[in-house]
């Protein structure tokens, strides 16, 4: 079963994450799949001006699938691809961002969203910490208010994820968002377009090489231990885990 539907229109690539069963959930299977038809569908075809990563149903996506999360250095290499692509890649948001949905947004060059959109870092609330995708937010968001919704898991609007650099646009429609963003795009050349994203990410990109192997082992160990397994059980369960008060 597919969980990656593409569309092409006049040079961009619509990449749609299409798992509605489990809320678009970072699945092995769904960053497997993701980072092919970056690879396959997008590095290499000169048609390609732009991609556009969108998703069907209310979740963009949900974070890590508790039920078949992918391995972190799967993630971190899927994180990276999207920086490294020769070619703009922007987020369309018409739904619900959470904990590791997070940080694939950030990784994208430009994000728009709806205003009915919302986001959340949840991972503090299943006992565990959004190591990996620090690695693109870190770089990129507001830290004071970055540290409010790590420590705290609440969920915060378009408005807010606007204002700490999380999102770049948001309005009603987001297709009238993103009109003059493509526009831009397609008239644009390629090889300045490409150039120019290597200016953008080189920041985000050593952090990579700084941090990313610490990381990936520090979510290792969270995901394993005791108040992991607590919480995800406790999510599962939909009940309070052992530690609120």
């Amino acid at each position: 079963m597919t969980v990656i539907t593409r569309t092409r229109a006049r040079g961009v690539e619509s990449l749609a994450l299409d798992s509605p069963h489990n809320r678009n959930a970072l699945s092995a299977a769904l960053v497997g799949e993701l980072a092919a038809a970056l690879l396959t569908d997008c590095a290499t075809d000169p048609d390609v001006r732009a991609v556009v990563l969108t998703h069907t149903g209310t979740t963009f996506s949900a974070g890590a699938d508790l039920k078949d999360p992918p391995a972190p250095d799967a993630l971190v290499a899927l994180l990276r691809q999207i920086l490294e692509l020769g070619k703009p890649v922007v987020a369309r948001v018409t739904g619900h961002v959470r904990a590791g949905g997070l940080g694939l947004l950030a990784a994208c060059d430009i994000a728009a969203a709806s205003t009915g959109s919302t986001f959340a870092f949840t991972e503090v609330r299943i006992g565990v910490a959004p190591a990996v995708i620090s690695l693109t937010l870190l770089p990129r968001t507001d830290p004071r208010a970055l540290a409010r919704h790590y420590l705290t898991g609440e969920r915060f609007d378009a408005a807010e994820a606007v204002r700490t650099g999380l999102v770049t646009a948001a309005g009603d429609d987001v297709d009238a968002v993103l009109e003059p963003i493509l526009d831009g795009l397609r008239r644009s050349a390629p090889e300045a377009l490409a150039e120019t994203k290597r200016l953008l990410t080189a920041r985000v990109l050593e952090t990579f090489d700084r941090d990313a192997a610490d990381l990936t082992a520090l979510s290792a160990r969270l995901f394993a231990s005791p108040h992991a397994r607590e919480g995800m059980t406790a999510f599962l369960e939909r009940r309070d885990p052992s530690w609120v008060v």
